[in-house]
C-alpha cells in the first residue's frame, strides 16, 4: 500500500476551493500508485476557522464540499481513498455541536471515521468554544494484501501527551496510549501545527515516542501556509517503529509524497529532506507569513518605511523574498536629525534588493506641525511630544502611499519594542501585519548576521535574493540601534542594553515569571522590576498594533490576552 501525505495549503473558509486543492491532489497521487491519500487537520475548512465555524451557512456548504468531491473523485480516481479534516455536526441541540472530525472518501461515499479527544485552549486555541471532544480512540481497518490493515487515526493535539518531553500536557484522555490494545498497524496523525523555533523536533519526539509505545511506523501530516498571524511550516514526517525519521518533507512549502508500506520496501530515501537549520527555518516561516498573508488578503504589492536601521532592512528582505523586490516598494522620510549614514545605508540597501524607492523629508510637515499647535499649547512641541509627531508624520506617509496604489503596509517594530512600549502609536506602528513583531531584538541581530554569511547562500538562492556578497550590510549591522527623533539619540538612552533587555522580557513573556523570580535566578531586581512595570504599561498599544506574526511559544496576539487597565 502507498501512502500519499498532501502537505495542503488551505485558504480559511475557501470550503470549494480547499476540496479542489485535495481533489487536485488526489489526481497527482492516483498517477504514482497512491492507495490512500492523507491532509492535515480540518483541511476542508483550513486551520483556524474560528467563528465561520458558528455560521449555519458555512455547514451547509461544508456538506455541499464534501458531495461534490465525493463524486469527483468516484469519476476521476476510482478505488482511491482520501482522508478529509472537516467539522461533524453533533445531531442534537447541546453546545458546542461539532466534532473536529476526519472522514473517509472513496468509492462513491464519505463516512466520518474519527474525532479529535485533546481539543486544545490554550495560547492561539481555542477548538472547546467550538468542538466536543471524543471519548473514544478510532481504529480504521482497510484491505490490505488479504487482511484487514489497521490504522490508528489521531489529530493534532491527540499526540501531545508526553509529559516528560513537553513538561505538561491536556488535561483528558491518552489517545496514544488508548490505541496500546488495538492492534494497530500504523499510527496517523493529521495536524494542523503552527511553526514555533525548536518545534520541528518536539513534533518528531513526540512521534517517535508514539511509535515506540505502539511498535508500529508513525505519519505525521501537517499544514502548510499563513493564515493571518500564525504560520504553519508543513514539516511533514513518517517515523518507523522503533521512533527513526525516514521520511521527511519540506518545511514552508506544499509538497505530495508517497510512503511504501508494503514490507520489505523502503521509504524513498532520496526524497527524504534534512531539516533546514533552525536561522532558515524561522526566515523560511516569516516569508511564508508574508507571502501567504498578502494573497489571502487580496494585496499583490507592500510598501514599508526604509530608516537605514536593522529592523526595516530585515523586513525588507523578509518582503522582497515573499512577494519579489519588483513588487515592494520603500519610503525614505528623512528628518533634521537623520544621519548621513543611515541615509546612505537605506539607499544601499534597496539597491542591493533592486527595490523602488521614494525620498520624501519630514522637515517641512515637521515645522507646519510645530506651527500650527505652538499656539494651543503656548509652546512648540518638545520632548517626547516632538519625537512622536515625527514618527506619526511618517505613520500618516506611509498609510497615504497605501491608500492610493493599494499596497500592504508592512510595519517593522520587533517585539523588545512591542513589548516595552518603545514605539508609537498611528506612527511607526501603522500597518496592515508586523513581520518582526515576534523576534526580539538580539534574534533580529543573529538572523540578519546569519544572512549575511555564506551560510545563507543556499537559502537565499532559493529564495530568490541575491546571493552573493552581504544582503543587510556590516553597516547596518553593527550601527548602534537609534529611532533618530533627536540629535545623537540611541535606543540605549531609554532602555537596557537589548543583550540584558531580551532575557527579562523573553522570562516574563514566554515562561510567565514574575521579578520575583527572575532576582531569585539572578536578575539586577531593579532591571526585573523596571522591565515589567514597562511591558504592563504598554498593553494599551499592543491591543491596537497590527497583527503580528507568530514564531515563538508566545507572541503578542490572539494567544496574549492581559487586560489594560489591572494591577
Amino acid at each position: 500500500m502507498r501512502l500519499a501525505l498532501a502537505q495542503l495549503n488551505p485558504v480559511v473558509g475557501d470550503l470549494a476551493g480547499n476540496a479542489a486543492g485535495i481533489l487536485e491532489a488526489c489526481r497527482r497521487a492516483q498517477d504514482q500508485g497512491a492507495s490512500l491519500v492523507l491532509t492535515p487537520e480540518l483541511s476542508l475548512w483550513g486551520y483556524p476557522p474560528r467563528d465561520l465555524l458558528l455560521l449555519p451557512a458555512r455547514l451547509q456548504e461544508q456538506q455541499r464540499a464534501l458531495d461534490r468531491l465525493t463524486r469527483q473523485l468516484a469519476r476521476e480516481c476510482p478505488g482511491l481513498g482520501v482522508l478529509v479534516g472537516l467539522a461533524e455536526p453533533s445531531g442534537d441541540a447541546q453546545l458546542p455541536n461539532l466534532h473536529n472530525a476526519i472522514a473517509l472518501v472513496q468509492d462513491g461515499q464519505w463516512r466520518v471515521v474519527a474525532r479529535k479527544q485533546l481539543l486544545p485552549s490554550y495560547d492561539v486555541f481555542d477548538e472547546r468554544r467550538y468542538f466536543r471532544p471524543a471519548t473514544a480512540p478510532a481504529v480504521l481497518e482497510l484491505p490490505w494484501e488479504g487482511r484487514s490493515l489497521r490504522l490508528g487515526l489521531t489529530i493534532c493535539e491527540d499526540l501531545w501527551v508526553e509529559e516528560e518531553l513537553l513538561g505538561q500536557r491536556l488535561a483528558g484522555p491518552d489517545p496514544v496510549a488508548a490505541l496500546g490494545g488495538q492492534g494497530i498497524d500504523l499510527l496517523v496523525n493529521l495536524s494542523a501545527s503552527p511553526f514555533g523555533q525548536g518545534k520541528l523536533a518536539l513534533r518528531q519526539q513526540l512521534a517517535a515516542q508514539a511509535a515506540r509505545r505502539l511498535h508500529c511506523p508513525v505519519v505525521y501530516v501537517n499544514q502548510v501556509g499563513g493564515n493571518d498571524e500564525l504560520v504553519f511550516d508543513g514539516a511533514s514526517f513518517v517515523v518507523d517503529g522503533s521512533g527513526a525519521v525516514v521520511a521527511r518533507m519540506p518545511c514552508c512549502a506544499e509538497a505530495l509524497q508517497l510512503w511504501p508500506l508494503a514490507a520489505g520496501e523502503a521509504a524513498p530515501a532520496a526524497r527524504s529532506l534534512p531539516p533546514p537549520q533552525p536561522l532558515e527555518q524561522l526566515l523560511l516561516a516569516l516569508v511564508l507569513g508574508v507571502r501567504d498573508y498578502a494573497r489571502k488578503c487580496g494585496f499583490q504589492r507592500a510598501l514599508l518605511g526604509l530608516s537605514g536601521g536593522i529592523d526595516s532592512a530585515l523586513v525588507a528582505v523578509i518582503a522582497a523574498a515573499a512577494l519579489g523586490a519588483d513588487q515592494l516598494l520603500a519610503l525614505l522620510m528623512p528628518s533634521p536629525w537623520s544621519s548621513e549614514g543611515s541615509i546612505h545605508d537605506a539607499e544601499a540597501l534597496a539597491q542591493r534588493l533592486g527595490l523602488a524607492t521614494h525620498t520624501v523629508p519630514i522637515s517641512a510637515l515637521m515645522g507646519g506641525f510645530d506651527a500650527a499647535l505652538s499656539p494651543a499649547l503656548g509652546q512648540p512641541p518638545e520632548g517626547l511630544t516632538a519625537e512622536n509627531l515625527q514618527s506619526r508624520i511618517r505613520g500618516t506617509l506611509l498609510m497615504a502611499m497605501a491608500n492610493q496604489q493599494g499596497r500592504l503596509l508592512l510595519s517593522t517594530g520587533n517585539k523588545s519594542e512591542l513589548a516595552v512600549g518603545y514605539c508609537t502609536l498611528y506612527g511607526d506602528m501603522n500597518g496592515g501585519l508586523a513581520v518582526i513583531g515576534d523576534l526580539y531584538k538580539t534574534t533580529v541581530f543573529r538572523l540578519c548576521s546569519w544572512l549575511d554569511n555564506p551560510d545563507s547562500r543556499s537559502c537565499r538562492n532559493a529564495l530568490g535574493l541575491p546571493a552573493e556578497g552581504e544582503l543587510i550590510g556590516a553597516a547596518i549591522r553593527l550601527k548602534p540601534p537609534s529611532a533618530e527623533l533627536q540629535p545623537n539619540q540611541r535606543d540605549s538612552d531609554s532602555l537596557p542594553d537589548y543583550t540584558l533587555l531580551d532575557p527579562v522580557l523573553k522570562a516574563l513573556v514566554e515562561r510567565r515569571h514574575s521579578p520575583e523570580q527572575l532576582a531569585a535566578e539572578g536578575t539586577d531586581p531593579q532591571l526585573a522590576q523596571r522591565v515589567m512595570a514597562l511591558l504592563q504599561r504598554a498593553e494599551f498599544k499592543r491591543r491596537q498594533a497590527a497583527p503580528v506574526l507568530k514564531v515563538s511559544s508566545q507572541a503578542f496576539g490572539s494567544g496574549w490576552r492581559m487586560p489594560i487597565a489591572a494591577v
